[in-house]
C-alpha cells in the first residue's frame, strides 16, 4: 500500500491510539530543532549555478517536503534526464544532533492525519526542500536514456537550482511539464517490460463517510502523471546502482521473487475476485494486465503487495550481484533523502565516485550499519501501515454485524482459515478448519471493533 487517506480525520481516535502504541514521535527534541535552525542558514558554496535550467517538481498537492525536481533535454536520439535531489547532506553534518535523530527515526512515518518527519520541518519543508520560492542546493543526477530505455549515469553535480513550478499530480497540465516527459517515461516502461519487471503500483486507499454515516474504503488508482514521475525516479535509481556496483561500493535495495506458496495463494485470491489468470502466465506478466481503476483489480494489486516477501537493504559484497526481483535489476534508493535516511549516504557515494573521488570513510561505514537500522525503521513503518489498514477495515464494517459475505479461502494456519472478502478489500480469519485453499465460503460478521482494530467472522456455509 502506498497510502491511506482520511482527509476529514474520521478515524481520529483510532489514529491517536496507533501513534501511542507504536511510539510515533509528534515533535523533535529542542536540541535537534536548534541545530536544524542553524543549519537552515547555510548558503550553498560548493555548487554550480544551474538556475537557468527549467526544473519543475511534481508531487501530491499537499506535499511540502519536495525531494525531486527534473528537467529533460534532447541529446541526439537520447534524452538527458537532469534529476535534482535535495542536498540534505549540505545541511546535516555527521553525528550532529539532526543526524543522530535521523538515525533514530530512519524514515518518515506517514499516517492519514499527518506525518512524523525524518528531519525537522525547517529543513524538510524549508531550506532543503526544492520549493519554487527561491534557489535551493541540490545534487543533480544526469542520466542518459537511450531509445530502448537503457539508462546510464552521465554525471553527478552539486548545483543550485530554481524550480519553476510546484506541480500537483491531479492538476498538472501537459503544457506545464517538459514536452519530452511522455516519450521518456514510455522508453523507461518499455525497458521494464523487456526485463520482465513486476513493478506495478497499486491504487491508494481512501476512507470516506457514506450518506448513511458509515465508512467506505475506496480505491484511487495512480494518475498518469504519478506513473510518469515514478519512471524518472526508477531510471535514476537504477543508473546510480549500476555506477556504485561497478566501483565496488554502495547500498542496494534487494527483494526476492514471491515463492511458490505465495503465488499459489495469490491465484486463489484472483479466483475470489473472478479474475482470469491463465495457468501458464507468470505473476509479473499478469500484473501488467491489471487495471488499477477497476475495484477488483485494485484489490488484487493490494493483495500482491501484501503477499510479497518484502524488500531490504544490502551493502556491496564482492562477487555478488544485488537483485531486486520486482525491478528485475540492480537497484538503489537515492531519490528521497528527505524521507529515507539511507538515500543521503547513497547520494554522497555517487557524488564521490562520479567525480573521481574516494567514498568518504563515514559513508562506507554507514553502509554496513544501515541495513539493520533501515530494516527496523521499515518494519515499524509497516506495522503502523498495517494498523491503519486494520483500523480502516474495522471502520467500514462497524455496524454491519450479522451480515453475511462471500469470501474465498487463501490459506490455512493453526488459528484457522485466512480468507479474502469477494466484494471488499478485507482480509480476515475464521476458526474454520474443514476447508481448503481456494474454497468459496460464506462468512458472518460477528464483531467489528475499531478500538481494538479486530474483526470476528464465523463460517456459515
Amino acid at each position: 500500500m502506498k497510502a491511506l487517506h482520511d482527509p476529514d480525520r474520521l478515524l481520529g481516535e483510532g489514529l491517536a491510539a496507533i501513534r501511542a502504541q507504536f511510539r510515533v514521535p509528534d515533535s523533535f527534541p529542542p536540541a535537534v530543532l536548534a541545530a536544524a535552525e542553524r543549519a537552515a542558514q547555510r548558503l550553498p558554496s560548493a555548487h554550480a549555478d544551474w538556475t537557468a535550467r527549467e526544473f519543475v517538481t511534481l508531487d501530491p498537492a499537499s506535499s511540502t517536503d519536495l525531494d525531486q525536481a527534473f528537467a529533460i533535454e534532447a541529446a541526439g536520439a537520447d534524452y538527458l534526464l537532469h534529476y535534482a535531489i535535495a542536498d540534505v547532506a549540505w545541511f546535516v553534518d555527521d553525528d550532529d544532533p539532526v543526524d543522530q535523530e535521523a538515525w533514530r527515526r530512519g524514515v518518515t512515518t506517514y499516517l492519514p492525519d499527518g506525518k512524523a518527519g525524518l528531519y525537522p520541518p525547517v529543513l524538510a519543508e524549508g531550506a532543503a526542500s526544492l520549493l519554487p520560492d527561491g534557489p535551493r542546493p541540490a545534487v543533480v543526477f544526469t542520466t542518459r536514456v537511450a531509445p530502448d530505455g537503457g539508462a546510464v549515469l552521465d554525471g553527478v553535480t552539486r548545483a543550485v537550482i530554481r524550480s519553476r513550478a510546484k506541480l500537483a499530480y491531479d492538476t498538472a497540465r501537459d503544457d506545464q511539464l517538459p514536452p519530452a516527459l511522455p516519450d521518456l517515461a514510455a522508453r523507461i516502461a518499455a525497458a521494464e517490460d523487456r526485463r520482465g519487471a513486476a513493478r506495478v503500483d497499486p491504487p491508494e486507499q481512501e476512507v470516506d463517510r457514506t450518506n448513511d454515516g458509515r465508512y467506505a474504503l475506496r480505491f484511487r488508482p495512480p494518475l498518469r502523471s504519478e506513473t510518469r514521475n515514478a519512471a524518472l525516479s526508477l531510471a535514476t535509481n537504477m543508473a546510480v546502482a549500476d555506477l556504485l556496483h561497478a566501483h565496488g561500493t554502495g547500498l542496494f535495495r534487494v527483494m526476492a521473487a514471491p515463492d511458490d506458496f505465495a503465488v499459489a495463494r495469490l491465484r486463489q485470491t484472483a479466483h475470489a475476485f473472478n479474475l482470469h489468470w491463465p495457468d501458464a502466465l507468470p505473476l509479473a506478466r499478469f500484473e501488467k494486465t491489471l487495471n488499477p481503476a477497476d475495484p477488483r483489480d485494485g484489490a488484487f494489486m493490494l493483495a500482491i503487495r501484501r503477499a510479497g516477501q518484502g524488500a531490504s537493504y544490502e551493502p556491496f559484497q564482492p562477487g555478488t550481484t544485488p537483485w531486486h526481483a520486482a525491478m528485475a535489476a540492480t537497484y538503489a534508493h537515492a531519490t528521497a533523502p528527505l524521507r529515507r535516511l539511507a538515500d543521503r549516504y547513497v547520494i554522497r557515494a555517487a557524488l564521490a565516485v562520479a567525480n573521481g573521488q574516494p567514498v568518504p570513510a563515514v559513508v562506507s561505514a554507514a553502509f554496513t550499519r544501515l541495513p539493520t537500522v533501515m530494516g527496523k525503521a521499515d518494519a515499524r513503518a509497516g506495522q503502523v501501515e498495517r494498523a491503519v489498514v486494520d483500523l480502516a477495515e474495522t471502520a467500514i464494517l462497524a455496524g454491519r454485524e450479522g451480515e453475511h459475505f462471500a469470501a474465498v479461502v487463501t490459506d490455512l494456519g493453526e488459528t484457522g482459515a485466512r480468507f479474502q472478502l469477494c466484494d471488499l478489500p478485507v482480509v480476515a480469519r475464521t476458526p474454520a478448519q474443514d476447508v481448503v485453499p481456494g474454497a468459496a465460503i460464506r462468512v458472518r460478521l460477528d464483531a467489528a471493533d475499531p478500538a481494538r482494530r479486530t474483526l470476528a467472522f464465523t463460517r456459515t456455509e
